[in-house]
């Protein structure tokens, strides 16, 4: 903190002599009417305080510098001050983050600009359209460019989180892929070498049961029907705690055989299985996402089967064709030999729900009859997935687009006044202009009524009555310009009249930069 004071003491400073030196360079080069002494250093003063309390008071800042220009020019626009009125209104908008403060001070200098206007203008309407672009372009678009720098800054930092965020984000993507895979792992192993142990211990039981066996060897036919319906148990447990999510869909990894061979494979094991193909089931594409589903649903129903209703009759029907899909019912009867239920969650049924349904199909499960059957049907194409919505823009673009379309409209509406206020200067000093011919004809003692005709419209709105000699006393004087030459310094005629109205006298009063011996040339000329 004690670091940071004389920091920003030090921008102050800094900040403060950038603003000053516009002001004390304007009254020292002439650009600006005469001022005393006194009143430049008041307004360097103010400028000062406004330098101060811009930091946290942007409010109060801008409009000091604002009464510094209405206090300079009626229209606010000054050399002087201008700069600094531009310079506030960036920091308004660059610490201020509401729009009320900003929008009631714009109002309040537009209001007191106006009633000055009113009150001292020689020509409000161009002065007033003068004013209007000058909040335009010194207050309102530096406002906004504040605006976007700050909302620029914040969003940034914004996008630094959000890029962190991302980033782990992307971790745990990438983690709960492993975890996906070791779940794919896992379910293979289920389906696979369990579909194999039940088969091995079909074939044990066959052996074990063979009338021609000895003892010795149906014993270990014995043994080894056990050992196999404990390791296909050990690993139904392992792939329970192995599996992240029961009801993920399954993966569609080619199966090798279709369904048929996989029934007849499991009857050659000792399963009394039956196999029952109906309309056109032999024609369901091979390798297809019909075909692989099928055959999982078959095995994981077949290994179930063989598990929790031995001896138990099995028919294995398919129906379908490659057009509307197919149909695999996997159905087994009452059990031979009455057996306490094996153990077992139910999850490779849930993971085949999860599956088929993925895909646009259905699946059944459930009693049936004396035994237990398995449905599901399979759609030959699978169902595509929604197009993901279109992600909406990003905040920093959205508010790039505000900012941007802010700061176009307000260049649009300055544009706009500017080009009105330059039309309106235009039309009013072209219809002032007093041709030097009928200028010259003009004698003094002539009643204003017969001068009127030649007279133009309009007087000039500003004339340099600075550089004209003072009116005789009691007269009444009215100017014109002696060119239509727009933004540059021309000469005027000066007409004073007396109470009844009769010309006293006319003069020229010269632009600035006509040598001497051309000024003294051009009024013989209009004289």
């Amino acid at each position: 903190m004690e670091r940071a004071r004389p920091a920003a003491l030090g921008k102050g400073c800094l900040l403060w002599a950038a603003l000053a030196l516009p002001a004390v360079c304007a009254d020292r080069l002439g650009l600006n009417e005469p001022r005393p002494l006194r009143q430049q250093l008041a307004g360097l003063g103010v400028l000062a305080v406004a330098t101060a309390v811009a930091r946290h008071r942007p409010t109060v800042a801008l409009g000091l510098a604002a009464a510094l220009g209405l206090a300079a020019a009626p229209a606010l626009f000054s050399l002087s001050y201008g700069p600094a009125l531009g310079v506030f209104a960036l920091l308004l908008g660059l610490r201020t983050p509401r729009t009320a403060p900003a929008a009631l001070c714009f109002a309040a200098v537009a209001c007191a600009g106006t009633v000055r206007i009113a009150l001292v203008g020689p020509d409000p309407v161009p002065e007033w359209l003068v004013l209007t672009g000058s909040l335009l372009f010194l207050c309102v678009l530096p406002w906004l460019g504040g605006r976007y720098w700050r909302q620029s800054r914040a969003l940034t930092a914004a996008g630094w989180l959000r890029a962190a965020r991302l980033e782990e984000e992307q971790r745990l993507t990438e983690e709960r892929a492993r975890l996906r895979e070791r779940a794919r792992i896992a379910q293979d192993m289920h389906d696979s070498l369990g579909h194999e142990l039940s088969l091995i211990a079909l074939r044990a039981g066959a052996l074990q049961v063979a009338p021609d066996l000895p003892g010795h060897h149906r014993a270990a036919a014995a043994d080894l029907r056990a050992a196999a319906a404990d390791a296909t148990d050990r690993l139904h447990r392992i792939i329970g705690v192995l599996r992240e999510d029961d009801d993920e869909p399954l993966p569609l990894a080619p199966a090798g055989e279709n369904v048929e061979q996989l029934v007849a494979r499991a009857a050659e094991s000792g399963l009394p299985v039956r196999w029952e193909a109906g309309g056109r089931g032999a024609a369901v594409a091979p390798g297809g996402i019909a075909e692989r589903l099928l055959h999982r649903v078959t095995r994981e129903a077949l290994t179930n089967a063989a598990r929790h209703a031995p001896g138990a009759p099995v028919v294995v029907a398919v129906a379908g064709d490659d057009i509307r899909g197919a149909t695999v019912t996997i159905s087994n009867g009452r059990p031979a030999v009455e057996s306490s239920p094996a153990p077992g969650g139910g999850s490779g049924l849930l993971g085949l729900r999860a599956a088929v349904t993925a895909v646009g199909g259905t699946f059944e499960a459930g009693p049936h009859a004396d035994g237990f059957r398995v449905r599901a049907y399979v759609p030959a194409r699978a169902a595509t997935a929604p197009a993901p919505p279109r992600p909406a823009s990003a905040p920093f673009t959205r508010a790039r687009r505000r900012v941007a379309a802010g700061l176009g409209a307000a260049a649009c509406a300055g544009v706009v006044l500017v080009g009105a206020a330059f039309g309106w200067y235009a039309y009013t000093e072209t219809r002032s202009v007093l041709p030097p011919s009928a200028y010259a004809k003009l004698r003094p003692g002539t009643p204003y009524d017969e001068i009127a005709p030649v007279l133009p419209d309009r007087e000039a709105h500003d004339p340099p009555v600075e550089r004209a000699a003072a009116p005789p006393t009691g007269t009444d004087c009215r100017y014109y310009r002696a060119s239509g030459e727009l933004l540059v310094s021309i000469d005027h005629f000066r007409l004073c009249f007396d109470e009844r109205e009769w010309l006293v006298t006319k003069d020229v009063i010269p632009g600035v930069g006509l040598p001497d011996e051309e000024r003294e040339r051009y009024e013989e000329s209009v004289r």
